[in-house]
Protein backbone atom coordinates (compact mmCIF):
# COMPACT_ATOMS: atom_id res chain seq x y z
CA UNK A 1 0.00 0.00 0.00
CA UNK A 2 1.57 3.65 -1.31
CA UNK A 3 1.99 6.03 2.18
CA UNK A 4 3.25 8.83 -0.57
CA UNK A 5 1.95 9.30 -4.17
CA UNK A 6 3.17 12.15 -6.56
CA UNK A 7 1.55 12.78 -9.65
CA UNK A 8 2.60 15.55 -11.92
CA UNK A 9 4.18 17.83 -9.38
CA UNK A 10 5.79 21.11 -10.89
CA UNK A 11 7.46 23.80 -8.67
CA UNK A 12 8.66 26.65 -10.30
CA UNK A 13 10.36 29.71 -8.73
CA UNK A 14 9.64 32.84 -9.76
CA UNK A 15 13.15 35.24 -10.41
CA UNK A 16 14.09 38.50 -11.94
CA UNK A 17 14.38 36.64 -15.68
CA UNK A 18 11.81 34.35 -15.30
CA UNK A 19 10.31 31.54 -14.01
CA UNK A 20 13.11 28.45 -13.08
CA UNK A 21 11.38 24.92 -13.86
CA UNK A 22 13.00 23.31 -11.28
CA UNK A 23 10.90 20.14 -11.17
CA UNK A 24 8.25 19.86 -14.08
CA UNK A 25 6.06 17.01 -13.78
CA UNK A 26 7.35 13.87 -12.21
CA UNK A 27 4.96 11.08 -10.83
CA UNK A 28 5.87 8.42 -8.66
CA UNK A 29 4.89 6.42 -5.46
CA UNK A 30 6.70 5.11 -1.90
CA UNK A 31 5.41 1.77 -0.40
CA UNK A 32 5.36 1.66 3.52
CA UNK A 33 8.70 0.11 4.53
CA UNK A 34 10.49 1.03 1.30
CA UNK A 35 13.41 2.81 0.35
CA UNK A 36 13.32 4.67 -2.85
CA UNK A 37 16.36 6.37 -4.40
CA UNK A 38 15.96 9.92 -5.94
CA UNK A 39 19.73 10.15 -7.94
CA UNK A 40 20.58 12.70 -10.75
CA UNK A 41 23.17 15.56 -10.98
CA UNK A 42 23.46 18.43 -9.23
CA UNK A 43 20.78 21.24 -9.60
CA UNK A 44 17.97 18.33 -11.52
CA UNK A 45 15.43 19.15 -8.83
CA UNK A 46 15.87 16.47 -6.15
CA UNK A 47 15.92 19.04 -3.11
CA UNK A 48 13.19 20.66 -4.61
CA UNK A 49 10.85 17.70 -4.64
CA UNK A 50 11.53 17.00 -0.94
CA UNK A 51 10.75 20.66 0.30
CA UNK A 52 7.70 20.62 -1.91
CA UNK A 53 6.49 17.49 -0.31
CA UNK A 54 6.68 19.38 3.02
CA UNK A 55 5.40 22.60 1.07
CA UNK A 56 8.49 24.49 3.39
CA UNK A 57 9.51 26.51 -0.42
CA UNK A 58 11.35 29.54 -0.59
CA UNK A 59 9.29 32.63 -1.19
CA UNK A 60 9.74 32.70 -4.28
CA UNK A 61 8.89 28.88 -5.04
CA UNK A 62 5.60 27.68 -5.95
CA UNK A 63 4.03 24.43 -6.40
CA UNK A 64 1.92 25.18 -9.93
CA UNK A 65 0.50 21.37 -10.58
CA UNK A 66 0.21 18.10 -9.50
CA UNK A 67 -1.09 16.16 -6.27
CA UNK A 68 1.08 14.59 -3.15
CA UNK A 69 -1.20 12.18 -2.01
CA UNK A 70 -0.01 11.40 2.06
CA UNK A 71 -2.30 8.77 3.44
CA UNK A 72 -4.90 9.63 1.01
CA UNK A 73 -5.09 13.62 2.50
CA UNK A 74 -3.51 15.97 -0.61
CA UNK A 75 -0.88 18.03 0.81
CA UNK A 76 -1.31 20.53 -1.75
CA UNK A 77 -4.69 21.78 -0.46
CA UNK A 78 -3.50 21.54 2.81
CA UNK A 79 -3.21 25.15 4.61
CA UNK A 80 0.10 26.24 6.43
CA UNK A 81 -1.58 24.99 10.16
CA UNK A 82 -2.48 21.40 9.24
CA UNK A 83 0.28 20.73 7.51
CA UNK A 84 2.34 22.12 10.95
CA UNK A 85 0.07 20.52 12.92
CA UNK A 86 -0.39 17.01 11.46
CA UNK A 87 1.95 16.01 8.60
CA UNK A 88 5.57 17.83 9.33
CA UNK A 89 7.85 15.67 11.85
CA UNK A 90 4.65 13.77 12.78
CA UNK A 91 3.76 12.12 9.04
CA UNK A 92 6.83 13.03 6.90
CA UNK A 93 10.69 14.14 8.55
CA UNK A 94 13.63 15.71 6.76
CA UNK A 95 16.64 15.34 7.31
CA UNK A 96 18.02 18.39 5.79
CA UNK A 97 22.09 18.09 3.55
CA UNK A 98 24.73 18.55 5.87
CA UNK A 99 21.97 18.02 8.77
CA UNK A 100 24.88 18.08 11.49
CA UNK A 101 25.69 21.92 11.36
CA UNK A 102 21.66 22.46 12.16
CA UNK A 103 21.93 22.06 15.57
CA UNK A 104 21.80 24.75 17.98
CA UNK A 105 25.61 24.77 19.67
CA UNK A 106 24.60 26.36 22.81
CA UNK A 107 21.78 23.91 23.32
CA UNK A 108 22.17 20.35 24.50
CA UNK A 109 21.54 17.81 22.17
CA UNK A 110 18.69 15.89 24.40
CA UNK A 111 16.83 19.27 24.81
CA UNK A 112 16.81 20.07 21.29
CA UNK A 113 15.34 16.39 21.21
CA UNK A 114 12.42 17.17 23.93
CA UNK A 115 11.80 20.65 22.01
CA UNK A 116 10.93 18.61 18.79
CA UNK A 117 8.57 16.28 20.43
CA UNK A 118 7.18 18.44 22.73
CA UNK A 119 6.47 21.39 19.57
CA UNK A 120 4.63 18.43 18.13
CA UNK A 121 3.32 16.84 20.75
CA UNK A 122 1.59 19.22 23.14
CA UNK A 123 0.57 17.03 26.03
CA UNK A 124 3.76 15.31 26.20
CA UNK A 125 5.53 15.87 30.03
CA UNK A 126 9.33 16.73 30.36
CA UNK A 127 10.30 13.65 32.09
CA UNK A 128 8.17 11.62 29.41
CA UNK A 129 10.05 13.66 26.38
CA UNK A 130 13.22 13.12 28.08
CA UNK A 131 12.95 9.22 28.09
CA UNK A 132 11.68 9.23 24.72
CA UNK A 133 15.14 11.41 24.05
CA UNK A 134 17.62 9.00 25.25
CA UNK A 135 15.55 5.28 23.80
CA UNK A 136 16.19 7.73 20.73
CA UNK A 137 19.87 8.61 21.05
CA UNK A 138 20.19 4.50 21.97
CA UNK A 139 18.20 3.72 19.10
CA UNK A 140 20.86 5.74 17.04
CA UNK A 141 23.93 4.25 18.26
CA UNK A 142 24.83 6.66 20.92
CA UNK A 143 25.21 6.51 25.00
CA UNK A 144 22.02 7.90 26.14
CA UNK A 145 24.87 9.50 29.02
CA UNK A 146 25.18 11.71 26.55
CA UNK A 147 21.70 13.38 26.62
CA UNK A 148 23.13 16.47 28.33
CA UNK A 149 26.34 17.17 26.18
CA UNK A 150 26.41 20.03 23.72
CA UNK A 151 26.90 19.44 19.88
CA UNK A 152 30.83 20.27 20.23
CA UNK A 153 31.15 17.48 22.43
CA UNK A 154 29.44 15.33 19.50
CA UNK A 155 31.86 13.89 16.56
CA UNK A 156 30.13 14.70 12.87
CA UNK A 157 28.69 11.16 12.85
CA UNK A 158 26.98 11.84 16.24
CA UNK A 159 25.99 15.13 15.29
CA UNK A 160 24.40 13.08 12.39
CA UNK A 161 22.87 10.38 14.33
CA UNK A 162 21.39 13.09 16.65
CA UNK A 163 19.39 14.53 14.05
CA UNK A 164 18.42 11.38 12.58
CA UNK A 165 16.79 11.16 16.46
CA UNK A 166 14.99 14.08 16.29
CA UNK A 167 13.69 13.48 12.85
CA UNK A 168 11.98 10.47 14.04
CA UNK A 169 11.71 11.50 17.53
CA UNK A 170 7.26 12.17 16.53
CA UNK A 171 7.26 8.27 14.74
CA UNK A 172 6.80 9.51 11.42
CA UNK A 173 5.91 7.56 8.64
CA UNK A 174 8.16 8.70 5.64
CA UNK A 175 11.63 10.00 6.18
CA UNK A 176 13.37 11.88 3.43
CA UNK A 177 16.97 12.01 3.97
CA UNK A 178 18.90 14.07 1.67
CA UNK A 179 22.48 13.64 1.30
CA UNK A 180 23.00 12.36 4.59
CA UNK A 181 26.36 11.49 3.90
CA UNK A 182 27.65 15.11 3.08
CA UNK A 183 30.41 16.40 4.88
CA UNK A 184 31.38 13.03 6.65
CA UNK A 185 34.60 11.08 5.44
CA UNK A 186 33.93 7.87 3.72
CA UNK A 187 33.87 5.32 7.12
CA UNK A 188 31.26 7.52 8.97
CA UNK A 189 28.71 8.23 5.75
CA UNK A 190 28.67 4.57 5.59
CA UNK A 191 27.84 4.07 9.34
CA UNK A 192 25.00 6.62 8.55
CA UNK A 193 23.82 4.87 5.85
CA UNK A 194 23.92 1.56 7.74
CA UNK A 195 21.77 3.48 10.17
CA UNK A 196 19.20 4.46 7.93
CA UNK A 197 18.57 1.12 6.12
CA UNK A 198 17.96 -0.38 9.63
CA UNK A 199 15.49 1.90 10.87
CA UNK A 200 14.03 1.63 7.35
CA UNK A 201 13.40 -1.73 8.16
CA UNK A 202 13.21 -1.74 11.86
CA UNK A 203 10.59 1.20 12.36
CA UNK A 204 8.54 0.15 8.94
CA UNK A 205 9.38 3.80 7.76
CA UNK A 206 9.03 5.02 4.05
CA UNK A 207 12.27 6.62 3.14
CA UNK A 208 13.31 8.82 0.39
CA UNK A 209 17.03 8.96 -0.04
CA UNK A 210 18.63 11.97 -2.02
CA UNK A 211 21.41 11.50 -3.59
CA UNK A 212 24.28 11.73 -6.67
CA UNK A 213 26.10 8.77 -5.66
CA UNK A 214 24.21 5.17 -7.49
CA UNK A 215 26.47 3.11 -5.50
CA UNK A 216 24.88 4.21 -2.10
CA UNK A 217 21.09 4.04 -3.85
CA UNK A 218 22.51 0.18 -4.70
CA UNK A 219 22.98 -0.99 -1.03
CA UNK A 220 20.24 0.86 0.58
CA UNK A 221 16.87 0.98 -1.99
CA UNK A 222 14.62 -0.71 -3.42
CA UNK A 223 13.52 1.20 -5.83
CA UNK A 224 15.08 4.27 -8.10
CA UNK A 225 14.17 7.48 -9.63
CA UNK A 226 16.38 9.22 -12.26
CA UNK A 227 15.89 12.73 -12.17
CA UNK A 228 17.66 15.26 -15.20
CA UNK A 229 16.43 19.03 -15.49
CA UNK A 230 13.10 18.62 -13.29
CA UNK A 231 11.92 15.60 -14.79
CA UNK A 232 11.94 11.95 -13.84
CA UNK A 233 13.39 9.88 -16.64
CA UNK A 234 13.55 6.55 -15.58
CA UNK A 235 11.99 4.85 -12.61
CA UNK A 236 12.25 1.05 -11.25
CA UNK A 237 13.03 -0.71 -8.87
CA UNK A 238 16.70 -1.00 -8.19
CA UNK A 239 17.96 -4.42 -9.85
CA UNK A 240 16.44 -3.47 -13.33
CA UNK A 241 17.52 0.06 -13.11
CA UNK A 242 21.31 -1.10 -12.70
CA UNK A 243 21.25 -4.46 -15.00
CA UNK A 244 19.17 -3.11 -17.84
CA UNK A 245 19.27 0.50 -18.11
CA UNK A 246 17.48 1.54 -20.82
CA UNK A 247 17.53 5.33 -20.81
CA UNK A 248 21.12 7.20 -22.39
CA UNK A 249 21.11 9.55 -18.95
CA UNK A 250 20.60 6.53 -16.91
CA UNK A 251 23.22 4.32 -18.95
CA UNK A 252 25.89 7.41 -18.50
CA UNK A 253 25.45 7.50 -14.68
CA UNK A 254 26.30 4.45 -14.53
CA UNK A 255 28.60 4.04 -16.50
CA UNK A 256 30.64 7.45 -15.15
CA UNK A 257 31.31 4.82 -11.55
CA UNK A 258 33.97 2.53 -11.56
CA UNK A 259 33.32 -0.93 -11.03
CA UNK A 260 35.59 -2.97 -8.55
CA UNK A 261 34.42 -6.25 -10.26
CA UNK A 262 34.57 -5.65 -13.92
CA UNK A 263 37.79 -5.60 -15.96
CA UNK A 264 39.56 -2.25 -16.00
CA UNK A 265 38.06 -0.23 -17.98
CA UNK A 266 38.35 3.68 -18.92
CA UNK A 267 35.62 5.71 -17.24
CA UNK A 268 33.23 7.43 -19.55
CA UNK A 269 31.48 11.04 -18.90
CA UNK A 270 28.43 12.53 -20.01
CA UNK A 271 29.26 15.35 -22.32
CA UNK A 272 28.22 19.10 -21.79
CA UNK A 273 26.30 20.17 -19.02
CA UNK A 274 23.24 20.39 -17.17
CA UNK A 275 20.43 22.85 -18.96
CA UNK A 276 19.30 25.97 -18.07
CA UNK A 277 16.28 25.80 -16.47
CA UNK A 278 14.94 29.37 -17.09
CA UNK A 279 15.15 28.42 -20.42
CA UNK A 280 14.82 24.20 -20.85
CA UNK A 281 15.64 22.75 -24.05
CA UNK A 282 12.64 22.05 -26.35
CA UNK A 283 11.45 18.74 -26.03
CA UNK A 284 13.72 16.28 -25.06
CA UNK A 285 15.25 17.95 -21.97
CA UNK A 286 18.19 15.28 -22.10
CA UNK A 287 18.73 15.28 -26.38
CA UNK A 288 21.73 18.58 -26.44
CA UNK A 289 23.77 15.88 -24.62
CA UNK A 290 22.38 12.89 -26.02
CA UNK A 291 24.22 10.33 -28.61
CA UNK A 292 21.65 9.23 -29.80
CA UNK A 293 19.02 11.95 -30.01
CA UNK A 294 17.05 12.05 -33.44
CA UNK A 295 14.81 14.63 -34.81
CA UNK A 296 11.61 14.05 -32.66
CA UNK A 297 13.52 14.45 -29.40
CA UNK A 298 13.79 17.89 -30.91
CA UNK A 299 10.48 18.05 -31.48
CA UNK A 300 8.27 16.25 -28.96
CA UNK A 301 8.32 15.62 -25.76
CA UNK A 302 8.81 11.75 -24.63
CA UNK A 303 5.83 10.37 -23.11
CA UNK A 304 6.42 9.05 -19.06
CA UNK A 305 5.47 5.08 -19.94
CA UNK A 306 5.35 1.93 -18.25
CA UNK A 307 7.11 -0.47 -20.08
CA UNK A 308 6.54 -3.19 -18.26
CA UNK A 309 7.38 -4.84 -13.97
CA UNK A 310 6.27 -1.14 -13.05
CA UNK A 311 9.41 0.16 -15.32
CA UNK A 312 9.02 3.58 -16.64
CA UNK A 313 10.87 5.74 -19.26
CA UNK A 314 10.44 8.88 -21.03
CA UNK A 315 12.44 8.33 -24.34
CA UNK A 316 11.75 8.27 -28.26
CA UNK A 317 14.38 5.01 -28.48
CA UNK A 318 12.42 2.97 -26.40
CA UNK A 319 8.43 1.90 -27.93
Amino acid sequence: MSVLEVYDLRTYFETLRGYVKAVDGITFSLEKGEALGLAGESGCGKTTTAISILKILPFNGKIVDGKILFENMDLVELDENTMREKIRWKGISLIFQGAMNALNPVQKVGDQIVEAIKTHEHDVEKSEALDRARKLLELVGIDPSRINNYPHEFSGGMRQRSMIAMAIACNPKVLIADEPGTALDVIVAAQVLKLLKELNKKLNLGMILITHDLSIIADTCEKTAIMYAGKIVEYSNVVTIFKEPLHPYTQGLIKAFPNIDAPKTRMSSIDGSPPDLLNPPTACRFHPRCKYAMNICREKEPEYTDIGKSHYIACHLIK
